[in-house]
Formats: structure tokens, C-alpha cells, sequence
């Protein structure tokens, strides 16, 4: 059973539709024994960082988080759920559960193009993906594909080892990060059509090992 973790960061519809759709069977839940008996779980969310880290705190999901992690199963982030998945985030100086090191990091301001545009913040809408080493969970993702962006906020991992895809908004940033059995993403694949659709798919196939 796929495991949705539900921790009040967002609208959980679209995530349970496209797996649905995929033909696999998910739940949502926030009760700890449910996440800690799944096969893999994803780790969505939008909002802010430090009232997300707020509720994990109250109800005790981010140790079992932790404890999923250390167990070596599949475990996908989401937007909000790649950041938090850092040891910190500036937005609001939020003390992040740590599971991959780095930092969470807002665009500039002003952020500017290579030809001094000024460009909007938060980043909004479709982006490409330029791959920098090769993830079981990227499998057969064109480099043309695009896919949803919606963020003020971005990762930072501490080594480049765990980058696995940039993309350029003013600046060259992460948009997909992974280490051992997490894969996390900046972008929306549930709201990214075929591609996004693809690397949900991949994620439900994947066993769990980062490499190819």
C-alpha cells in the first residue's frame, strides 16, 4: 500500500488521483502505524515551512518520518515535502527533520534574467529539468519534458552527489534531489501530465536504491 502522509501542508486530492489513475492503491493518513507499516510512502505539501514543522512536531509524525527513512523504504517528497526533508529552512529560520543535509534557500530579490528582466517570485508554471546524473525514478523522462513549478523557496543540498536535476529561473537551482531510498521534487509531478505521470509511476515500481 502506498502511504500518502497527510500533515494539514495542502490539498491532497490531486496526489490520490494521479496514483489512483496509475492503477495503484494509496491511502492518506497521519496515524503512525499506517506509515510505518507502508511499503513506500510520498511526502507532499505546500505552505509554509515552519507551520509544517509546527504540526509534525505536535503530533509526533516527524520522528516516525525519521524512522521510515532509517528503514530504507521508498519514500517521495513533494514541494514543500522536498524542503522540509533539509536540516533548515530560511523561511522563517525553521529547523527542518534533517534527513538529508542542506538548506532551504529564497530567491533573490531582485531576480533577474540573462538579459536583466526582472522576474517573477514565487516561480510559477511549466520548467524544464536538466538531469545531472541518472535515478531509477527519472527512467525515460525526455529532457524536453516540462513540469510544474509553484515556489519561493528552494533546495540546497550540502553535496552535489545528491542533485540529481537542475533548473534555471533567474538561476540555476535543484528541482530534483535524492540520497539512498529518497527521491524528492521541487516541481508538482502530479500536476506535471505524462511526464509527472511517469515519474509517479517509476516511484511506485522503484525498490528503494539509488541507482540505475
Amino acid at each position: 500500500m502506498i502511504t500518502i502522509i497527510d500533515y494539514k501542508a495542502g490539498n491532497l486530492t490531486s496526489v490520490v488521483r494521479a496514483v489512483n489513475h496509475l492503477g495503484f492503491e494509496c491511502r492518506v493518513t497521519r496515524n503512525v502505524g499506517d506509515i510505518l507499516s507502508a511499503e513506500r510512502i510520498i511526502f507532499p505539501g505546500v505552505g509554509s515551512a515552519g507551520q509544517a514543522m509546527e504540526d509534525l512536531e505536535d503530533t509526533g509524525l516527524g520522528q516516525t518520518i525519521k524512522e521510515f527513512y532509517a528503514s530504507g523504504r521508498p519514500f517521495l517528497g513533494i514541494c514543500l515535502g522536498t524542503q522540509i526533508i533539509l536540516e533548515k529552512s530560511e523561511e522563517f529560520n525553521t529547523t527542518c527533520l534533517g534527513l538529508i543535509r542542506g538548506e532551504v534557500k529564497r530567491f533573490p530579490d531582485p531576480l533577474l534574467s540573462d538579459t536583466g528582466e526582472r522576474l517573477k517570485v514565487p516561480h510559477m508554471g511549466w520548467n524544464r529539468i536538466e538531469l545531472k546524473r541518472p535515478h531509477p525514478v527519472l527512467k525515460g523522462i525526455s529532457p524536453d519534458s516540462e513540469f510544474y513549478f509553484v515556489h519561493s523557496y528552494y533546495p540546497a543540498p550540502a553535496s552535489d552527489d545528491i542533485v540529481i536535476g537542475t533548473t534555471s529561473h533567474g538561476m540555476t537551482f535543484t528541482s530534483i534531489l535524492g540520497h539512498d531510498n529518497i527521491i524528492a521534487a521541487q516541481f508538482h509531478p502530479e500536476k506535471s501530465g505524462r511526464p509527472g505521470l511517469a515519474i509517479l509511476k517509476n516511484f511506485c515500481l522503484w525498490d528503494g536504491k539509488d541507482a540505475e
